[in-house]
């Protein structure tokens, strides 16, 4: 198992569980995987918070603890992943601090994984947790702009947009955050947005908007649309009067937008919305209303690609790996990949059912049962519609996007099918995590 973030402590609890023997390879030095503001090319910064609520993102049987924030800081998040870690002894099975060169298939069907060293090992499955955001996708800006251009992956905190003209590229989570950050802190700052988009507030009514969600009733697509896009516009008025584009879509048809800081601060003027950019010249950026402004600094907010450079022969496309049920390589027997799925929820819950998956379907091939072979048909053959009734939009990030009340359904279904679980279990002992997550 390649990768000690979320998705591979999730994968390593779930191999432990079932008493199945497994390498663990890490290369920083421990875990956390992007979490870790201090992990080398991480892409965390000084003010991100988890996108969904504490509530609803711990992993089976191992909740967030109640003294947590509802949208919890970086550095919780951390510690809720170090103290998993060592609930569950998975700590002392990782070789930190030993990258992997590469990764290839034998003609038996084994996999031999190549550490930085040249040290080698041979296995019969592998199972890839390197993470989705660590490869930027960077765009072509036309024009010759003199100022600084960075991707978002490189920023770390609003220190570094003082004194600075700042335009924030693009409108996924993290560039909401470091678009506010721009707000409170440089001397002139916009947004430029390709289109319009559904901005859902962290709380609604006191609580996390998600645990509202949740709790029902659960309606129709349809009707969900209708009803809580009424809300939105509601709460949020007319998007046109702060600058900002109409959506071009209907909501939950795009990644959900969930911040209640931007409106605030371009209603109290702090930040300025444009729309896509046409050409630079210099330090002036054009926009395709015609508009233009100058910067000194240009970040962009514009995504990563799903690079997994150890092995991405074997993972084919860089935006979006064909696996099944976003886990399992559908051409590849004992290639496996965690921690690639693109839905609207928080990921561990998800990160935990396929970590489940695997395992159950390791141990089963393992005993020569039929659930294996059962299994091994649908990753070849079985392509379900997990899209929820929504017609996502066209764009590369949504290439392969799942619903995610769909996606569990559906695992659910599977998983049932074959008498598996989807969630792990308790620790044995309690009064490690106790000890770990009190401070």
């Amino acid at each position: 198992m390649i990768g000690a973030g979320p998705a591979g402590l999730a994968v390593a609890r779930a191999l432990a569980e079932r008493d199945l023997p497994y390498t663990h390879i890490e290369r920083h030095t421990g875990p956390g995987g992007l979490w870790d503001i201090d992990n080398p090319g991480s892409p965390m910064y000084e003010s991100a918070h988890f996108i969904s609520s504490k509530t609803l993102s711990g992993f089976g049987g191992y909740p967030m603890p109640d003294h947590f924030a509802d949208y919890p800081p970086h550095r919780q998040i951390l510690s809720y992943l170090t103290s998993f870690a060592e609930a569950y002894g998975l700590r002392e099975r990782i070789e930190f601090g030993t990258e992997v060169r590469g990764v290839e298939k034998n003609p038996d069907g084994t996999w031999t994984v190549t550490r930085s060293d040249g040290r080698a090992s041979m296995h019969r499955h592998v199972v890839v947790c390197t993470g989705a955001q660590w490869n930027p996708s960077i765009p072509d800006l036309p024009g010759d702009f003199t100022g600084e251009i960075r991707h978002t992956v490189t920023y770390r905190s609003s220190a570094e947009l003082r004194g600075k003209r700042v335009l924030v590229v693009g409108a996924g989570n993290s560039g909401l955050d470091i678009a506010c950050d721009a707000a409170r802190s440089a001397e002139h700052a916009a947004i430029s947005m390709r289109r319009g988009y559904w901005f859902i507030p962290k709380h609604l009514f006191g609580r996390p908007v998600d645990t509202i969600a949740a709790g029902g009733p659960h309606l129709p697509m349809w009707l969900q649309q209708k009803l809580f896009g009424g809300l939105l516009r509601l709460i949020n008025g007319d998007p046109r009067r702060l600058g900002l584009q109409k959506p071009d879509h209907k909501l939950f048809e795009t990644h959900p937008a969930i911040n209640s800081l931007l409106i605030h601060h371009l209603q109290h003027g702090d930040i300025t919305a444009r729309p896509g950019i046409a050409h630079t010249e210099g330090s002036t950026v054009h926009f395709t209303d015609g508009t233009s402004d100058d910067f000194d600094l240009i970040l962009l907010a514009t995504g990563y690609v799903h690079k997994v450079p150890v092995a991405q022969k074997y993972f084919g496309d860089e935006q979006h790996p064909d696996l099944y049920l976003s886990s399992f390589s559908r051409e590849h027997e004992g290639l496996f990949g965690v921690g690639f799925v693109e839905t609207n929820s928080g990921a561990y819950q998800l990160f935990d059912s396929q970590a489940q998956l695997i395992a159950s379907f390791i141990r089963d091939a393992r005993a020569g049962l039929l659930t294996a072979e059962r299994f091994a048909r649908l990753i070849r053959g079985d392509r379900p519609d997990l899209s929820g009734g929504l017609k996502f939009v066209d764009s590369p990030r949504h290439t392969g996007y799942v619903h995610s009340e769909a996606f569990v359904k559906y695992l659910g279904k599977v998983a049932e099918g074959m008498a598996w679980r989807t969630a792990g279990l308790p620790p044995r002992a309690t009064s490690a995590r106790q000890e770990a997550v009190a401070s």
